[in-house]
């Protein structure tokens, strides 16, 4: 089961095509799905976080806390609004599809894939890109 839980004011559209494309992101990538809940916040509560759990003193879009088990995906996953916000527009994109990119981001670091060498980061980067095509072609 995936939840959509919101510590601003913020509303994710589209909630069951999210969660089919998602849940087929995770059996594509050989894993079941367990229990994933998405938490959207702002700047200030995901820092917090970062800081308390991580010991990082930054801003970023996301944390995930990973509880999967074995074969079976289970976690928490922390975005913040205003980063993929203010991201989409350094990048050029959506915010929209900026979200998307970050929420099937944190599903693949709980499939295993990382993002801390360059070759990992164009891997997560080819798995993204493959996945938000096929977002596209969901009803």
């Amino acid at each position: 089961m995936i939840s959509y839980n919101s510590e601003n004011a913020f509303q994710l559209e589209n909630e069951s095509k999210i969660s089919t494309w998602l849940e087929g992101v995770i059996l594509n990538e050989n894993y079941n799905l367990g229990e994933i809940n998405y938490i959207f916040c702002n700047d200030d509560y995901l820092h917090k976080l970062n800081v308390e759990f991580l010991q990082h003193d930054t801003l970023t879009d996301i944390i995930s806390f990973d509880y999967t088990i074995g074969k079976i995906i289970q976690g928490d996953i922390y975005i913040s609004t205003e980063r993929v916000s203010d991201n989409a527009k350094d990048f050029n994109v959506s915010n929209t599809d900026e979200l998307h990119r970050v929420m099937v981001h944190g599903v693949l670091h709980y499939c295993g894939y990382k993002d801390k060498t360059a070759e990992e980061v164009k891997l997560m980067r080819e798995k993204e890109n493959h996945y938000l095509k096929e977002l596209a072609n969901i009803q």
